[in-house]
């Protein structure tokens, strides 16, 4: 019996060295991805960027249909570029893309794209700059359970034209540098795939951000207001 119960002691022994391991492994492994957030820099001067930089920015209120816009271009990363399909009798063509506004915390508003000429997108926009750009709240991870075509779920669409930048130009490097600190992938891209920096030159703005339809947004209160300061949370 006295065997037994030693037997039954050691084996109980185990158990909890077995659950003290996993408890460290699992502290480890926060530590270690705090460690690698509180490393990570800024893409433009390679200072330390703290935790808040790394996450979704609150959502505007619905009112705020300005700080809204500017909050879902910035906060996005990729979304649907159109252009004009000539070999398609003019049809409009989509394609999915990434792209930035700027920096972090230092969006401009206006969306870079880095686009190979080899593809259909830029082939067309070399053609016909005419092009809208559409992206969405859903992901940015804010939208809860609603679907992204519910109307409290966040969606802009900007028209305009769509053109390449002069390669040596100030726009065209602060352009790169941003989309590479957004996208890092894109810095190993083959060489010989021709990408150059795009923008979009806005001239119309759609946004649904309520229901009621889309918000009155000039082009000038878009590129002229600073990022709103009434914000909901990170999810509704």
């Amino acid at each position: 019996m006295g065997d037994n119960f030693r037997r039954e002691g050691d084996t109980k022994s185990e158990r909890m060295r077995a659950k003290a391991r996993r408890s460290v492994l699992r502290l480890l492994s926060l530590v270690i991805a705090a460690g690698c957030i509180f490393q990570a820099t800024s893409p433009v001067d390679g200072r330390p960027l703290p935790l808040d930089s790394l996450l979704p920015k609150p959502k505007p209120y619905p009112e705020d249909a300005v700080g809204t816009a500017r909050w879902l271009v910035s906060e996005n990363s990729w979304g649907v570029l159109n252009t004009i399909a000539d070999d398609l009798g003019g049809a409009p063509f989509g394609n999915v893309v990434s792209f930035c506004d700027g920096p972090p915390d230092e969006g401009t508003g206006i969306p870079y794209f880095y686009l190979t000429t080899l593809d259909p997108t830029a082939q067309y926009a070399l053609k016909d700059e005419r092009a809208s750009f559409t992206t969405s709240e859903y992901p940015v991870g804010t939208c809860g359970k609603r679907d992204p075509e519910n109307p409290t779920c966040a969606k802009i669409t900007l028209t305009g034209k769509l053109k390449m930048l002069n390669g040596n130009s100030e726009e065209a490097e602060f352009a790169q540098k941003s989309l590479f600190a957004r996208h890092p992938e894109m810095k190993d891209w083959p060489k010989d795939h021709d990408f150059r920096v795009f923008k979009l030159d806005i001239q119309n703005i759609f946004l649904i951000d309520w229901f009621g339809g889309p918000k009155p947004i000039t082009l000038d209160e878009y590129l002229h207001t600073n990022r709103s300061r009434n914000t909901l949370g990170l999810s509704q």
